[in-house]
């Protein structure tokens, strides 16, 4: 066999690289191939911690009988969906048509077109609870690819057709202030009043949630701001949270928060990490700062996620790592770290550490976030910010691994999420360098008024090219979960843009990203928090806050202020005199004419960039509110 995963960026690929199924990474050749042979496509899709993904290895591709007849059969294409989730959302979608339980591993058989066919998550290797095996389905698919060509074809181009109907988007209208509590109300309603979260089992953080429901908070909705922090108390004594390294585990098995699936992501953590420090629960947002440097540190940036699997006493333990001491810990192998580093959810970490660098009242832990946020986006715009493009625009890797590149497509959410990280970090530090980057990340992905018909935003290198070549790239899948959309992503950077340039087009870019989805997202609040938080924003005024000190001033109730603020729809920024200067000479209006007064720390407030008197006490501050 060719053995064509040993040399992939992905950790998740290279573990399959010695299986007897001679897999193809996910490209055009595998479908070039498949169209040779006259087979279908086989694409098994998954990512490192998952520990189904490693059971389905285990138990099927590992066989090397199973894996001849495969390779007689199908053409087989191993995906990490970290590295490509636009390859995963648009076979995840096909998905949902055979199947309501969908997650990972994620087997489909398609054409060799690309079209799906048939789909299901893990597949034992034999018959059990009314699931049949891997061989079984295997089988019935071969059986009407031979038999009932036509009737395959014609199935999975009507698939097709329906898929691109459902991703249409219109334009509509932002959802109104009353509309916004309404999607608390239901939020409220299904809460898990016994255990804390939403729902039953299995149970998610839902992070983007929190934040929501921190954001409805901050405009004096109380019912809001009290789930979102009973739910964050819950959180942090569940067996959720890893009271030994910090950070938190992807889900719970059960409604009480007990048997976590025991990953620990990347993502989930750095959400969290942001939720925690806008509530002021220092404990576990110092846990997940730790977890961010001791575990997640990799040469680039911070890992994608720790495996949940361990070898203690020669045997494999799923989860027994976590229940040992620190001392106990020390003595053996911590699970695996998935050590590739991901442009968007390292751009989800810079933001979160940002926001704990400037909301914890720790000094020792909100300066190691800080810190930590400055060394991680250095690092990702030194190995991630690619040369422009041929028209200037700003271009961005996907992922990496020690220093190598995917050729993985970087994705909307890849743009959105750094460039939101970045704004986070120059409101911490001041630093007007870091919105220069992010300004940039976002014009690269703004669609020019000459293409007005298509989307709002696209990233600039355009879709994956296999599922373009395929007609299979679809608009960027808006719904969330776990982790913002790109759609949503894009729209909170936008608007903290604005926030701080004063340019209507940046505002005007975010709406036009949220109002397509208000309806859908005020009638599914669980699945659209990061969108419900940027439509909050946008239905408050917009207010900025800038104080301006000289150098070398120390902090004072005006600078501590600043950066206490949390409201939805405010910016505030605390420079000394020398960064104004530079905010000002690199376009960003809020900044204008904004002095310390005789050298003495100044504030400026103002609603849609018209500001009151200057002030210089927080007396005088406040009476302006």
């Amino acid at each position: 066999m060719a053995r064509r995963l040993e040399n992939a960026v992905s950790p998740y690929l290279r573990s399959h690289a010695d299986n007897p199924v001679d897999w193809w990474p996910w490209g055009h050749d595998a479908f070039v191939e498949a169209r040779r042979r006259d087979v279908p496509v086989m694409i098994s899709i998954g990512y490192a911690t998952c520990h189904w993904c490693h059971v389905m290895a285990r138990e099927t591709f590992s066989d090397p009988a199973m894996g001849e007849w495969l390779n007689e059969r199908v053409v087989s294409i191993k995906v990490d969906r970290e590295e490509h989730p636009q390859v995963d959302a648009a076979y995840l979608a096909a998905a949902g048509t055979f199947s309501e339980q969908l997650g990972w591993p994620l087997t489909v058989f398609a054409t060799p077109e690309g079209r799906t066919f048939y789909a299901a998550t893990y597949l034992p290797p034999e018959p059990m609870q009314g699931i049949p095996s891997f061989r079984q389905v295997t089988e019935a698919v071969l059986e009407a690819w031979t038999e009932r060509r036509d009737d395959v074809l014609q199935s999975a181009e009507g698939l097709q057709d329906a898929l691109r109907e459902a991703t249409r988007r219109d334009a509509g209208a932002l959802p109104t202030a009353e509309q916004l509590g309404d999607a608390v109300t239901e939020l409220i309603g299904f809460e898990d009043r016994e255990f804390g979260g939403f729902g039953g089992a299995p149970k998610f953080p839902v992070a983007p949630v929190l934040l929501f429901l921190q954001a409805q908070g901050s405009t004096g909705d109380d019912d809001a701001a009290a789930l979102a922090q009973r739910t964050l108390e819950r959180l942090a004594a569940s067996l959720l949270c890893d009271p030994v390294e910090g950070g938190f585990f992807r889900y719970a098995t059960r409604r009480d928060w007990s048997e976590p699936h025991y990953e620990r992501m990347l993502y989930d953590n750095a959400l969290l990490l942001e939720a925690y420090a806008r509530a002021g629960l220092e404990q576990p947002a110092a846990g997940i700062v730790d977890f961010f440097g001791v575990v997640l540190r990799v040469p680039g940036g911070l890992a994608s996620g720790q495996d949940s699997e361990s070898v203690l006493d020669g045997e494999r333990s799923e989860g027994g790592y976590y229940s040992l001491t620190a001392a106990e810990r020390a003595e053996v192998d911590p699970p695996a770290l998935d050590d590739k580093v991901l442009t968007a959810w390292n751009g989800l970490a810079i933001g979160g550490l940002a926001v704990a660098g400037r909301r914890l009242v720790n000094a020792r832990v909100a300066e190691r976030a800080r810190a930590l946020a400055v060394e991680l986006a250095d690092e990702l715009l030194a190995g991630h910010r690619l040369p422009d493009d041929e028209h200037g625009r700003a271009r961005l890797a996907r992922a990496s691994r020690d220093g190598r590149l995917s050729d993985a497509a970087a994705t909307l959410e890849d743009y959105g999420d750094l460039a939101v990280g970045l704004l986070e970090l120059a409101i911490t530090t001041g630093d007007v360098r870091w919105a220069r980057e992010a300004r940039a990340l976002i014009d690269a992905c703004i669609v020019p008024p000459d293409e007005s018909q298509g989307p709002l935003v696209r990233p600039p290198g355009g879709d994956d090219a296999t599922l373009v070549a395929h007609g299979l790239a679809s608009v960027d899948d808006p719904q969330e979960g776990a982790a913002p959309s790109g759609t949503a992503a894009l729209s909170r950077a936008a608007l903290l843009l604005h926030q701080l340039t004063a340019e209507p087009r940046y505002r005007s870019l975010a709406e036009g990203l949220v109002g397509p989805l208000g309806a859908l997202a005020v009638s599914r609040p669980i699945g659209f928090g990061a969108t419900l938080a940027v439509a909050t924003a946008l239905a408050r005024p917009s207010r900025q806050l800038v104080v301006v000190s000289r150098e070398g001033a120390s902090d004072d109730d005006l600078r501590h202020y600043a950066r206490a603020t949390d409201d939805a729809g405010t910016v505030a920024l605390a420079v000394t005199s020398a960064q104004a200067t530079e905010w000002v000479s690199a376009g960003f209006a809020l900044l204008a004419d904004r002095v310390a007064l005789d050298g003495r720390t100044t504030a400026y407030l103002c609603t849609d960039f018209v500001c009151g008197l200057p002030v210089t006490s927080l007396h005088d501050l406040t009476g302006q509110e």
